[in-house]
C-alpha cells in the first residue's frame, strides 16, 4: 500500500480468461477492509472487463455477511474512478444499477485462473432504484469519512465531480447504463454469465 493505504495493481488485467474466478477486494480509505465479493470473469468489450456474480455467493464484510439473492454483473470501467452493478427483474430489491465511487483500480494475478480485483470505495453511490428513481447515495458516509480519514481536498473535488457526471448519464441511460433488458449492454453479460 501506498501512504493513503491505496494498494498499488494494474488498472487493466492480464491473462484472465472467461470462466477464471476474480474476487473483488474493496478497502475505504484509511486501508481498512470492505467488502469481498467472488464472480467469474466474462470477458471485455470497450467498456472494461466484466464479472459475472452469481446467485448464492458469499459476500462478507466487517460486521456483515450474506448469500446473493440473485446474479448480478460487475463492471470494471477502462477510465473513471467508479465500478458499477448490474441486477436485473430477478432481484428481489429494487435496485438495477448500484454505482461505487471507487479509487485505485488494481488487478492482482494468484495463480493460473484466480485474480483479485482490488478498489478504495469512496463512500459515494449512483443507484437506479424501481421505486426511488436515480439519485446518489451514502452523501452523510462521505462528509463524515472525509473529516475523519482526511481526504483531501482535491479528492473530494474529484470524486463528487464524478459522481454528479455518473448521475446525468445513468438518468440518460447512457452506454453501459442502458438497462438490462434485451438492448441493455449488461444484458448480453448476464446471458454469458448464466449460460
Amino acid at each position: 500500500m501506498n501512504d493513503a493505504g491505496h494498494l498499488n495493481g494494474k488498472r487493466h488485467p492480464e491473462g484472465l480468461q472467461p470462466g477464471d474466478l476474480v474476487v473483488a477486494r474493496n478497502r475505504k480509505w484509511d486501508g481498512t477492509a470492505h467488502w469481498v465479493v467472488p464472480g467469474r470473469y466474462l470477458g471485455e468489450d470497450i467498456h472494461g472487463w466484466w464479472v459475472f456474480q452469481g446467485r448464492n455467493e458469499f459476500c462478507s464484510r466487517p460486521g456483515a455477511a450474506f448469500y446473493t439473492a440473485s446474479d448480478a454483473v460487475l463492471l470494471v470501467p477502462r477510465s473513471g474512478d467508479w465500478v458499477a452493478t448490474f441486477y436485473d427483474d430477478s432481484y428481489p430489491g429494487d435496485f438495477r444499477i448500484y454505482v461505487d465511487l471507487a479509487l485505485d483500480h488494481g488487478w492482482k494475478t494468484i495463480r493460473d485462473g484466480v485474480a483479485e480485483f482490488h478498489m478504495i470505495d469512496m463512500d459515494l453511490d449512483v443507484i437506479r432504484s424501481t421505486k426511488h428513481g436515480v439519485f446518489i447515495d451514502d452523501e452523510d458516509e462521505f462528509e463524515e469519512h472525509r473529516l475523519a480519514m482526511g481526504y483531501p481536498d482535491h479528492t473530494v473535488a474529484a470524486i463528487r465531480a464524478e459522481a454528479a457526471r455518473l448521475l446525468q448519464d445513468v438518468l440518460t441511460q447512457q452506454e453501459p447504463f442502458d438497462g438490462a433488458g434485451p438492448a441493455g449492454t449488461c444484458a448480453a453479460w448476464f446471458g454469458k454469465g448464466r449460460a
